[in-house]
């Protein structure tokens, strides 16, 4: 399998300011481009800044729409595969929260968010698709914050042949730094990867969104044993950049003991 080199951008996200966030993410993305990135990886709800109010209806876009027109363009200029949030308004009015994976081929892969936390449940719906995608190689899903604490979805995701499993959160910690949200992430990010064989990418919102909430930017790669490869933790804006090497997947995937996907046993439970 191939060598992926991805960046987990950590970035403030003001609400309602849709046009300067793309233009953070298209600042973001060709930085990553000259660093060899292929694919980068924003935070939930990035575009539109996060909320969980029905005042997200204002800055709600259909699909395709001009967000994913532009994150198609600043796909294919770059030729880094764009992942970005937003909230989305359905032809019947619903709204969602989703996150978009733009293609230099000029593909569009959409994941609504599958498990919406207690406070988003008034406002938006959930999705009820457990949809992959493909970069190179390699098949990848998508997780939005609250989904990562349910370990049905990365076994899903596993078993339909996840590899990377990414994960941008709008977890909010007022007084909490990066390294209290890394903490608190630990807690399960690593045994969704280690008990499934397969990468997480992670990242977070930072700074203030003026709406009231506070994000520590943070960001972490773990492999599919378990172990960070890499951390951000200064709470400030920046680029996590990491290489997640195929052979770490096959190292864990070829090893007797060490893949538990194929001893499952879903006939009991």
């Amino acid at each position: 399998m191939d060598t992926l080199r991805v960046a987990a951008a950590v970035v403030n996200a003001p609400i309602g300011e849709v046009e300067h966030n793309l233009t953070q993410v298209a600042h973001w993305t060709r930085l990553a481009a000259d660093q060899g990135v292929r694919l980068i990886c924003f935070p939930e709800m990035n575009l539109t800044g996060y909320l969980h109010t029905d005042a997200a209806a204002a800055w709600a876009e259909s699909i395709p729409g001009p967000a994913t027109a532009a994150l198609k363009k600043l796909s294919q200029e770059t030729g880094v595969t764009v992942l970005a949030g937003m909230a989305e308004k359905d032809t019947a009015g619903r709204l969602y929260i989703i996150h978009l994976a733009a293609s230099p081929a000029g593909g569009i892969h959409v994941y609504r968010k599958l498990h919406l936390a207690p406070p988003e449940q008034a406002t938006f719906t959930p999705g009820d698709q457990v949809s992959l995608f493909q970069i190179e190689s390699l098949t990848c899903g998508i997780q939005l914050c609250y989904d990562a604490h349910f370990p049905e979805l990365t076994t899903r995701m596993a078993l339909d042949g996840a590899d990377i499993v990414f994960v941008p959160h709008a977890s909010p910690g007022r007084g909490q730094t990066a390294r209290d949200k890394h903490h608190s992430w630990m807690r399960h990010l690593t045994a969704r990867s280690y008990d499934n064989g397969l990468f997480i990418v992670a990242c977070n919102q930072t700074g203030r969104n003026a709406n009231g909430l506070e994000f520590p930017g943070n960001a972490v790669a773990i492999d599919p044993s378990g172990n960070i490869l890499a951390k951000k933790l200064d709470d400030k804006e920046g680029l996590l950049v990491v290489d997640l090497d195929g052979s770490a997947l096959e190292h864990v995937r070829g090893h007797r003991m060490r893949y538990f996907l194929p001893n499952r046993r879903p006939d009991i439970y």
